[in-house]
């Protein structure tokens, strides 16, 4: 086992509303991610993705609010400090974060070096012009982009050079661990396979030391990330290596998931796609039982009632459901 990068231990955070009531966005989820990893997060929309990756962030704001759980980035625990020691020591260096809509990040208004100094100079307020434009210039390089860019708006640029450049602003402090939330979602293929190759390369380099990379698209996962977790009402249900969470899920939300979907591996003869019927328990009051037990055609009267622990099997794979994963892959057998 490696280095471990990023531990997160039974975090739960949860929003108030504006009639404040509660909603556990993120309940009880633990996971680890080793230095030169990758760890993809799929899930349907409302799942808790996006949330969990603010949440892993440490930087609180109103209506997101912390209520328990560590979040360990390289032996330091961040779980707790305040959102302005988290701002200046662990953003950007420690952990960086690639935003959901990254082609709209960033400010019309300021040049592209602008942003790049201002990352800097939040670490490093020594940090003369002509040294924060090399770093930008030698990043910038590695990602396929000119100089100029650094002297042009966001407006000025297309849509791939506006990713590859907040990929360049996220990543330009050497973050041991990156976020990636849907970094490829409004880009076409083409786009979509540079941004990817770029970040595997800065990976590669040891730019980036581990990452988390969040979409909704499963095929997506298995060619970048090494292990990935399904993530169901604001519980991981189910983690395993990207091939076998692809090719052989185990729990009843995994599987639906995967069958709902097509995977270019597989090709398109003899499969049929089915949607998983129903929708997602509220999280305002979320179930004592299985959250997904109302939409599982394999659930027992127990599932509705019962804490549902998780299990472990096959060294280093997990998944939470009342049924032994036998009995599961029997049923999926006979489907």
């Amino acid at each position: 086992m490696g280095k471990i990068m990023l531990e997160v231990k039974n975090l739960k955070t949860k929003y108030v509303t504006r009639f404040h009531e509660d909603v556990y966005a993120v309940d009880g989820v633990s996971f680890t991610i080793e230095d030169g990893k990758s760890l993809g997060i799929a899930g349907e929309s409302g799942c808790g993705k996006s949330t969990l990756a603010l949440s892993v962030m440490g930087y609180y704001f109103s209506p997101l609010h912390y209520i328990s759980g560590d979040i360990i980035i390289d032996g330091k625990n961040i779980s707790g400090m305040k959102p302005d020691d988290v701002r200046k020591s662990i953003l950007g260096s420690e952990i960086a974060y690639i935003p959901q809509a990254a082609m709209n990040a960033l400010n019309p208004t300021q040049k592209i070096i602008r942003f790049m100094e201002d990352v800097i100079h939040a670490h490093d307020p020594k940090a003369g012009r002509k040294e924060i434009r090399e770093r930008a210039e030698a990043r910038f390089a590695e990602l396929g982009l000119p100089p100029s860019v650094l002297d042009k708006h966001a407006v000025e640029l297309s849509g791939g050079m506006k990713q590859r450049t907040v990929i360049a602003v996220s990543t330009i402090l050497n973050p041991k661990v990156l976020i990636a939330d849907e970094p490829s979602s409004a880009l076409d293929v083409t786009s979509q396979k540079m941004v990817i190759k770029m970040l595997r390369e800065l990976m590669g380099k040891g730019y980036i030391k581990s990452m988390l990379f969040i979409t909704h698209e499963l095929p997506l996962l298995y060619n970048v990330t090494d292990d990935i977790m399904v993530m169901y009402a604001g519980q991981i249900v189910e983690r395993g290596s990207a091939r076998e969470m692809v090719f052989d899920p185990v729990h009843p939300y995994s599987h639906g998931l995967m069958n709902s979907i097509l995977v270019p591996e597989e090709g398109t003869r003899g499969n049929k796609l089915t949607a998983i019927p129903g929708a997602p328990p509220n999280l305002k009051r979320p179930p004592d039982g299985c959250r997904f037990a109302e939409r599982c055609k394999y659930a027992r009267p127990e599932c509705r009632y019962s804490m549902i622990p998780e299990k472990s099997f096959d060294a280093g794979r997990m998944y939470r459901c009342l049924l032994g994963v036998d009995e599961l892959k029997e049923v999926y057998g006979h489907e």
